[in-house]
């Protein structure tokens, strides 16, 4: 039918004087969130516009089909749509605006501006999911990325183009470990994705990190909890999108996301209100496809390309963090983990890392032997204090009975020294192997 639509058309623009067929449909049923509407040709991610109560018009997104009728979510949920309303294609949704245009600025889902800076026109696209990339061809993670943060550059060295969550509940510090990195990090370009935030979150974020010298290479997709689930993955697909548009001109690119956990949790309301059965803690089968799908599009690029360096932050639900579906899934595909400690953060720590529980799995592969064997013994110190912190404050051990403890013990206020660290005050990566290698007997 489509075929037979699109042939058509092309005859119907040959002729003279003839205006652009359209392609339409009337509403059938509408629950407050999905519209059904007459199976016109349409592909799945297309943009429509439906007529209104109130004369206006509102957008959705095609995300199936049943019974020979086109399924649309809305981005307003506030739509006033009637039966009968007519429904038009208005955009394939395949391709985004990119461009260098963007940096500096701060848009929404659709790339429009939230800022007030002015109109935006990039000038240039990028498919929204991405283009195909052989994983045979990628360049391998070889060089070490400075993101200015002691604990990180020390203990759990990130490389160019690797891929890491931030594990934690709420509360526990990620938005400031996070505005740490987005100032900090060297990259030539910063793309943040701020994904169903709340919306004071974002504001008081975003003027955290648009500063002097760290606005003319950051982009900001902002979409907050209040949108449609569908804005919410469209967000996190454009500031991905953006990110592969500068890794292709050769850029080193850092990609914070912020959060993964609520990309899932758009992706859960639009798979229950299609029908899937909820698996475990709710969540349905579509929701652990879309993790990877999202991720392995950032890492290395092919030969003369830049890298996309990511930051996936992942809330574990009631600090379970072994237990839950996302938080396993994206834990099993990222490079590499960072768990935030609320006993740490209880005791004053930050950023309150746990050297313990996280781990990069490319250190070894781009730091010396010197700095291994110190971050591995600095973290088995750490361990052991933690482990018997409450035995030694019940007076229930005995100093000289073991002597790696006792150590942990006297170096206990430096260990915590060197994983604290102001807010405001970067650390570079040589002077943290340093301090690390400098501490560790």
């Amino acid at each position: 039918m489509s075929v037979v639509f699109d042939q058509l058309r092309a005859h119907a623009n040959a002729l003279p004087g003839r205006s652009f067929l359209q392609a339409s449909g009337r509403v059938t049923r509408f629950d407050g969130q999905i519209v059904e509407c007459d199976g016109f040709p349409v592909s799945v991610g297309s943009i429509c516009t439906i007529d209104t109560e109130d004369g206006t018009c509102a957008q959705a997104e095609v995300i199936g089909f049943r019974d020979g009728k086109n399924l649309a979510f809305l981005f307003d949920l506030d739509a006033r749509i009637e039966v009968g309303a007519k429904v038009r294609l208005h955009s394939a949704g395949r391709n985004v605006a990119v461009g260098p245009e963007l940096l500096g600025r701060v848009i929404d889902a659709q790339g429009e501006p939230l800022d007030d800076v002015g109109p935006l026109a990039p000038s240039e696209t990028w498919p929204l999911m991405g283009k195909p990339t052989n994983p045979l061809k990628r360049a391998p993670i070889a060089k070490p990325l400075d993101v200015g943060v002691r604990v990180v550059n020390g203990l759990l060295t990130i490389g160019m183009g690797q891929r890491v969550g931030v594990v934690a509940g709420s509360g526990v510090g990620k938005s400031v470990l996070l505005s740490m990195m987005t100032r900090f990090t060297e990259a030539d370009v910063i793309v943040v994705g701020l994904i169903g935030e709340r919306g004071r979150e974002v504001g008081a974020f975003v003027d955290m990190v648009m500063q002097k010298g760290t606005r003319d290479k950051l982009c900001v997709v902002a979409v907050p909890a209040d949108k449609s689930p569908l804005l919410r993955i469209r967000g996190a697909n454009r500031a991905t999108a953006i990110a592969e548009y500068f890794r292709a001109q050769g850029k080193q690119v850092l990609l914070i996301m912020d959060s993964l956990t609520r990309v899932a949790h758009a992706r859960r309301e639009i798979g229950l209100a299609l029908g899937e059965q909820p698996t475990a803690k709710g969540y349905p089968p579509s929701v652990i496809s879309i993790i990877p799908s999202l991720i392995e599009r950032t890492g290395t690029g092919l030969p003369g390309e830049g890298s996309i360096t990511s930051f996936y932050t992942v809330l574990a639900d009631g600090d379970d963090t072994t237990n839950d579906p996302v938080v396993d899934t994206a834990r099993a595909i990222l490079d590499g983990h960072i768990v935030l400690s609320r006993s740490q953060t209880q005791l004053g720590i930050y950023p309150a890392v746990d050297v313990g529980a996280s781990v990069s799995r490319v250190m070894t592969e781009i730091t010396d032997d010197a700095q291994q064997a110190a971050a591995l013994r600095f973290r088995r110190l750490v361990t052991l204090y933690m482990e018997n912190r409450d035995l030694m404050l019940m007076g229930g051990y005995t100093p000289g009975q073991d002597a790696e403890l006792d150590l942990a013990v006297s170096l206990w206020d430096k260990l915590t020294g060197y994983i604290q660290q102001k807010p405001n005050v970067p650390a570079n990566f040589n002077d943290s192997v340093a301090q690390l290698c400098a501490l560790i007997p």
